[in-house]
């Protein structure tokens, strides 16, 4: 089947310190009617510096505190606010529901959205879905949109002031961008835009990658010294910029499967990143990469305090393990995307390895 090639991504991107003072000269062009759908920790680190933007202007803002999960209802309270008020552009202030909560209200009354991470654990910010849960939290849908954000605008003060452990999770996200799209580039699978993957998608998936490496350590550093440097700014967009364009256009393979095969477990505590970043090692194994390629992934983990064994997600039982593998294989699971299928025997053997690796380094690093 002939599979056209396609790219998508926000259609502004902007970056850097204090860049939320400067957020109405940016996104005036989007409309005079705002409604930031805000996290209770995002509007406390962003409110002051957006309102300081609008100085002198008359453009109405509304800001809503929301109910913390991205649900049905959550969503049909927001557009209710929208319609009620006749505003006309939608903001997302915070983490991942936050954010997918503002791309959904905007989706289904035909505005533009912005998104305003205030955390990088993960590369939701660009990409074009959400995910949806019922009422009762559990979960409901991936909504797939049209095109993505309009704008995204990330203030690198605010990020050098969050925990740190969201930068690094964020890393364990952005990990997976270019071993899981040149999966895809091997069997020519979709990628989540359903389309064929192009050669700029693949240079910015290694791009993500190559800046993991090279700044992974020193933005680290400096997010726990709550400092904006060269360093930080470049890893903010790996995480942000770099992982959710290249996923959307690059697609999914085995680290992302295996972070919803753990989820079927009920009750884990690992951030998403966290899991994807071990997925990815998994994957590695599965794909019998070389012993250089698999220990420069690995250290790297090390190095910014990514798991590389089992026991630093939570995971301590075989039939754990088991489960895992047999729900990481069902059917339309993105580890399907591999060159030869995968079955869950194939995977559980692939975990086990990769945690006995991942315990094998640390016991060196020890010594």
């Amino acid at each position: 089947m002939l599979r056209l090639r396609m790219m998508r991504a926000p259609q502004k991107y902007v970056q850097g310190k204090n860049s939320l003072l400067q957020f109405h000269k940016d996104m005036t062009s989007l409309g005079d009617k705002w409604l930031f759908i805000c996290s209770r920790s995002g509007y406390k680190m962003t409110h002051d510096k957006i309102e300081k933007s609008f100085e002198g202007t008359s453009d109405v803002r509304q800001y809503e505190i929301f109910g913390g999960v991205s649900s049905t209802g959550e969503i049909e309270k927001m557009r209710k606010i929208v319609r009620d008020n006749h505003l006309n552009v939608v903001v997302g202030v915070g983490g991942g529901s936050a954010i997918d909560t503002a791309k959904a209200t905007a989706y289904y009354e035909k505005l533009p959205v912005v998104i305003i991470p205030t955390v990088v654990a993960t590369d939701a910010p660009c990409t074009g879905l959400s995910v949806i849960y019922n009422d009762d939290q559990t979960f409901n849908s991936y909504l797939f949109y049209p095109k993505n954000p309009e704008a995204v605008i990330v203030d690198s003060d605010v990020i050098a002031n969050a925990p740190v452990k969201f930068l690094v999770a964020g890393m364990g996200d952005a990990l997976g961008t270019y071993f899981e799209a040149r999966a895809c580039e091997r069997t020519d699978a979709p990628s989540l835009e359903s389309g064929g993957i192009t050669r700029s998608a693949m240079a910015l998936c290694r791009l993500c990658y190559d800046t993991l490496k090279e700044y992974g350590a020193a933005a680290k550093k400096a997010c726990e010294c709550h400092v904006v440097t060269p360093a930080l700014e470049a890893i903010i967009e790996a995480n942000v910029y770099l992982s959710g364009v290249g996923a959307d256009n690059g697609g999914l393979a085995v680290a992302h499967s295996f972070y919803n095969g753990l989820t079927a477990l009920g009750g884990h505590s690992a951030p998403h990143g966290n899991c994807v970043a071990f997925g990815t090692l998994v994957q590695l194994v599965l794909e019998r990469a070389s012993k250089e390629e698999f220990k420069e992934v690995q250290d790297f983990c090390m190095e910014v305090g990514l798991p590389v064994t089992l026991e630093e997600i939570g995971i301590t039982k075989e039939e754990e393990i088991r489960v895992i593998a047999e729900k990481s294989c069902v059917e339309g699971e993105s580890i399907h995307n591999m060159v030869a299928d995968v079955t869950p025997d194939q995977l559980y053997a692939a975990i086990v390895a990769a945690d006995a690796l991942g315990k094998e380094a640390l016991a060196a690093k020890e010594k």
